[in-house]
Formats: C-alpha cells, sequence, structure tokens
C-alpha cells in the first residue's frame, strides 16, 4: 500500500455523529501516512460545533490498530507539519484526540497493542468484542519503553498495580480481562458488537451538544494527564530503540514474522517469548 492510499474512511453519519474506519492492509500499522489524515481529522472535529461523536472502527475484525510500522522510516512522521501542541506529530495526535470536545469510542474489533493501544487509552470509551478484541503494550518485550503515554494514562483507570502488570509483561489481555482491570469500558459479545456500538453512539448523539461537552470537560479537567508527562515518554522511546539490544530484538521479530498476517501478529504476546538475548530466535513453538 501506498501514502497516497487513504488509511481513514469517514461516514458522517449525521451532524452529530462520525464513524471513523481504519484500513491499512495487511494488519492495519500506523504509518506516518495515517497521522497525517488523523491530524486533519482533528483538525476539523475541533471546529465542528454540532458535532458530538465520533467512532473509531476498523475494516479488519482481526485488527483495530496492529501497532506502529516500525520498519517506516522515522523522517516521515517528522516531516509532518507541527500541529498546535508542538509536541511529536504521534504525541499530538494522542493529546489532541484525548482533549477533544466530542465524546470518541474505540469500538475494538481485533488487536490493539503498542500504539494500537495507545490510540485507544486516548480515546474517551473503549468497547470491546470478547470474542475478538486483544490489546496489550508489548514495547518492553522488544527492549523498548512505550512513547505515546500509557504509563500516563494506564495508572488513571486501571491503577498502579495492573498499570505495571500491563506494561511489564507485555503480554495480550483479551477483552474479558481488560474489562475487569478497567482497561477498557466493556467487553461486549461480538454477535452483538455494531449494534451495541451504533445503539450507544446514536443515543449520545441525541443529547444535547453544549451540555456533553460541559460535562467531559468537567472530567477531562480531574482526570486528563498533563501534557508535560508526554514528551519524556516519546525521548525514552527513541533513545530505547537505537539500542543495539532493541534493534536485535526487533530484527529476531521480524525473522519470526512481524508485520506480516500470519501467527507473529495473532500472538504477538506468546512470540515474544521466543527473543533470545543472542540474537537467535528459539525454533520451538510458543
Amino acid at each position: 500500500m501506498t501514502s497516497q492510499q487513504p488509511r481513514l474512511r469517514i461516514d458522517r453519519r449525521s451532524p452529530a455523529r462520525w464513524s471513523v474506519t481504519f484500513s491499512n492492509p495487511p494488519v492495519n500499522l500506523i504509518d506516518a501516512a495515517m497521522v497525517g489524515e488523523l491530524q486533519a481529522l482533528l483538525a476539523e472535529a475541533e471546529a465542528d460545533e454540532r458535532l458530538a461523536v465520533i467512532v473509531f472502527d476498523s475494516a479488519d475484525p482481526d485488527f483495530f490498530l496492529a501497532h506502529w510500522d516500525i520498519a517506516a522510516d522515522p523522517a516521515l512522521t517528522d516531516a509532518l507539519p507541527p500541529g498546535p501542541t508542538g509536541m511529536h506529530p504521534w504525541l499530538d495526535v494522542l493529546v489532541r484526540l484525548s482533549r477533544l470536545p466530542q465524546v470518541t469510542v474505540s469500538a475494538i474489533r481485533g488487536r490493539a497493542r503498542g500504539a494500537g493501544s495507545e490510540f485507544a487509552l486516548a480515546t474517551d470509551l473503549r468497547f470491546a468484542s470478547r470474542e475478538r478484541a486483544v490489546l496489550g503494550q508489548f514495547e518492553l518485550g522488544a527492549g523498548a519503553v512505550a512513547g505515546g503515554g500509557p504509563a500516563s494514562r494506564l495508572p488513571r483507570l486501571v491503577g498502579r498495580g495492573r498499570a505495571l502488570e500491563i506494561l511489564v509483561s507485555a503480554d495480550d489481555y483479551d477483552a474479558d480481562l481488560a474489562e475487569r482491570y478497567g482497561y477498557v469500558n466493556r467487553s461486549v459479545p461480538d454477535a452483538d458488537f455494531v449494534a451495541f456500538v451504533d445503539r450507544f453512539a446514536d443515543r449520545v448523539a441525541g443529547f444535547d451538544v453544549r451540555a456533553l461537552r460541559e460535562v467531559k470537560a468537567f472530567v477531562n479537567a480531574v482526570s486528563l494527564p498533563p501534557d508535560q508527562e508526554f514528551p519524556p515518554q516519546m525521548a525514552a522511546f527513541w533513545t530505547s530503540v537505537a539500542r543495539p539490544e532493541t534493534q536485535q530484538r526487533a530484527a529476531q521479530l521480524f525473522g519470526l514474522g512481524l508485520q506480516q498476517r500470519g501467527e507473529a501478529e495473532f500472538r504477538l504476546g506468546s512470540y515474544l517469548e521466543r527473543l533470545a538475548p543472542d540474537g537467535t530466535a528459539e525454533a520451538g513453538q510458543p
């Protein structure tokens, strides 16, 4: 797929409700093109006084947002126009997303790991398909520090202990466990999932927009992390991914099939156990 092909499909269902669908085959990686499209979407939403609800979903039932495109040239993202926060473009997207006046919903069917999990955490609400959703912050398993702010957002959602468990285990969390932890709002049977999300979004979209925005502003004031917490985490990410050991682990993951549609992406939490410090992935089953 080339950068000219859209990563987002925007359905403006009504003046009060939009649905935004991620589509970047083969596994819905986040790349510079997607970040640029998200920046444009956010600018439009920030200026829209009638919009009440934005639902984010995926065209791929197996991948909500797999993770960042690790193979992409970082210069492509760095070359994007600066956003109003002045932060790295990915942080700019996440901070602006969390501070939108609209209610934002991640409708998670499939995997949301790494930056995909960071995106979901920056939305206001997360609903997960019981049979399909998988969430996780796998970065530590590859020797990296998560850069998009989960160390700030997760403790405020799930508490200190569970946040540390999610971050340091680098493991996969299914929808039911994620619900029990508070990682997602609710786990919903997949057969009912689309109808549930639609009912919720349509209900909220029918309420008074001004009152809705006032309520969200009050909640934001007591719950969102301060913006200054995020840049040090992104700096730690860049430092960590430059280490030879981290690059070695990344090479092993690519050798096992990372970023291809296959078992390494479907079961990434398990595949991290196959990484060997000597640079050779284990040959046995995970």
